[in-house]
C-alpha cells in the first residue's frame, strides 16, 4: 500500500474504519476486475479518495455497495465494499497513474528494471493498464486524455525548470490530472454544482502528492543523482512547508463549499489525515492538545465522545455472533494477512484461528499515548488525544 492519505484505524472509530475499508477493498476489486489479478498491486491509500468523495456525494445507497467475499488481507472475512463508478473512476486514475510510474521507473532504469527482460516486461504491463485505465475511463465518461496529457507534459516541464524557476510551474501538471479526477465526481453523483469546489481541492491535493513526495525523496535523490523538484529549482524546504500549508487550507475551504450527503470520512480523510501527512513529510511533532502552527487539530471529530458535530453517527450495531474457530493452516495464513496490514496492532480485530473479537495492542495498553509506533506508517497513535472545533 502507498499514498498520502494513510489513516491509523485507532484514530478512525470503528464507523470510519468500516467505510474506509469498504473503499479500499472496493478499489482493489475494480482494480482486479478491470485489469486482472496483478493490476491489484497499483491498489493506493489516495487513489481510493475518489471513491470516497463519490459517495459522500451521492450516498452509499445511490453510490452503490456489495458483499464481497473472504479476503485474507480482513481477516477471511466477508464485507460490504463499494462498487460502482466511484470506484470504477478510482481504478482508472490508479492504472493510468502507475503506468506512468512504471514508465519513469523504466526510464530511470531504477533497480530491476535495469535489465532489459524486466524492463521489456513492464513496459507491456503499463501498456495493458494504459489501454484498461483508458477503457474503465470511458465507461465512466470520464476523458483519461486529461491524464495521460499531464503525465506527458511533466518531464517537458522538469526539463525546462531550474534555480529560481516558482516550484507550482512543477507541480502544475500533476495539479490539473488530480483536479480532473477530483471534479469529475460531481458529475458522477449528479451535483454538478460541486465539480468547481472539488476541481480546486483536486488541484492542491495534487500539489500536496508532490511536494510532499519531493520531500520525502530529496536525500535519496540527492544521493543517487536523480532529479528532484525541490534542489532543480533551489526551493528552500521552509518555502515548501509554506505551500503544503497553504494547499491544507484551501482544501478544507474547497470542501466547506461542496454540497455532501455524508462528508465526514471524507472531511477526515483530505482535512485531518492529509495534515498529519503533510508533519510527517517534514517531520513535525503534533501539539497534544489543540493545534500546531498548521493544518487542523488532531482527533476523530466523530468518535464516541467527541463533541457533538451535526450529522454525527448514531449508536453502533451490536457485534455479530462468534463463528466456529479455523484450523491451524487457514489460521496461519489469516495471521500473516492481519500482521502486514497492521490490524493487530490498531483498533479491534478477530482473532485469526479463535475468531473471536479482540483488542489490538494500541487499545490494550489502557491510555493511546503510552504505545509509541505501533504502526507501520508512523501513524502516530497518541496523537489522538485532542479534538477539533470543525
Amino acid at each position: 500500500m502507498f499514498g498520502m492519505v494513510r489513516p491509523c484505524t485507532h484514530r478512525l472509530g470503528e464507523r470510519l474504519t468500516a467505510q474506509w475499508m469498504a473503499h479500499l477493498c472496493g478499489l482493489c476489486l475494480a482494480l482486479r476486475g478491470q485489469a486482472g489479478q496483478f493490476a491489484r498491486v497499483v491498489t493506493n491509500y489516495d487513489g481510493l479518495v475518489i471513491s470516497v468523495l463519490t459517495e459522500a456525494q451521492a450516498g452509499a445507497e445511490r453510490a452503490g455497495r456489495r458483499r464481497a467475499g473472504p479476503c485474507a488481507l480482513r481477516g477471511m472475512r466477508r464485507a460490504s465494499v463499494a462498487e460502482g463508478d466511484g470506484a470504477r473512476l478510482a481504478a482508472a486514475v490508479s492504472l493510468i497513474l502507475a503506468s506512468a510510474k512504471t514508465r519513469d521507473h523504466v526510464t530511470d532504469q531504477d533497480g530491476l528494471l535495469a535489465h532489459r527482460p524486466v524492463a521489456a516486461a513492464a513496459r507491456r504491463i503499463a501498456g495493458v493498464w494504459d489501454k484498461e485505465g483508458a477503457r474503465a475511463g470511458a465507461g465512466v465518461g470520464f476523458d483519461t486524455a486529461l491524464l495521460v496529457g499531464a503525465v506527458e507534459r511533466q518531464p517537458e516541464v522538469e526539463a525546462l525548470a531550474g534555480p529560481g524557476t516558482p516550484l507550482l510551474a512543477v507541480t502544475e501538471p500533476t495539479e490539473t490530472a488530480t483536479a480532473a479526477a477530483f471534479a469529475h465526481t460531481a458529475h458522477l453523483a449528479g451535483i454538478p454544482g460541486n465539480a468547481a469546489p472539488l476541481a480546486e481541492a483536486g488541484r492542491l491535493f495534487g500539489r500536496l502528492a508532490h511536494l510532499l513526495d519531493a520531500v520525502e525523496d530529496q536525500e535519496k535523490d540527492a544521493a543517487s543523482g536523480a532529479w528532484n523538484p525541490l534542489t532543480a529549482t533551489g526551493t528552500p524546504r521552509a518555502e515548501a512547508r509554506r505551500l503544503a500549508a497553504d494547499a491544507l487550507h484551501g482544501i478544507r475551504l474547497a470542501l466547506d463549499e461542496a454540497e455532501f450527503t455524508d462528508g465526514r470520512l471524507a472531511h477526515v480523510l483530505l482535512v485531518h489525515e492529509l495534515g498529519r501527512s503533510v508533519e510527517r513529510a517534514f517531520g513535525e511533532e503534533r501539539h497534544r492538545h489543540g493545534a500546531g502552527a498548521y493544518g487542523p487539530a488532531p482527533g476523530n471529530p466523530y468518535a464516541p465522545g467527541a463533541p457533538p458535530h451535526p450529522g454525527g453517527p448514531g449508536d453502533l450495531p451490536p457485534p455479530p455472533p462468534p463463528r466456529e474457530p479455523r484450523g491451524l493452516i487457514p489460521g496461519c495464513l489469516v495471521f500473516v494477512g492481519m500482521a502486514c496490514t497492521c490490524q493487530m496492532c490498531c483498533g479491534t480485530y478477530e482473532g485469526p484461528w479463535s475468531r473471536r473479537r479482540r483488542d489490538g495492542m494500541c487499545k490494550s495498553c489502557g491510555d493511546c499515548c503510552e504505545c509509541c509506533s505501533c504502526c507501520s506508517d508512523g501513524c502516530q497513535c497518541c496523537e489522538c488525544c485532542g479534538c477539533c472545533d470543525c
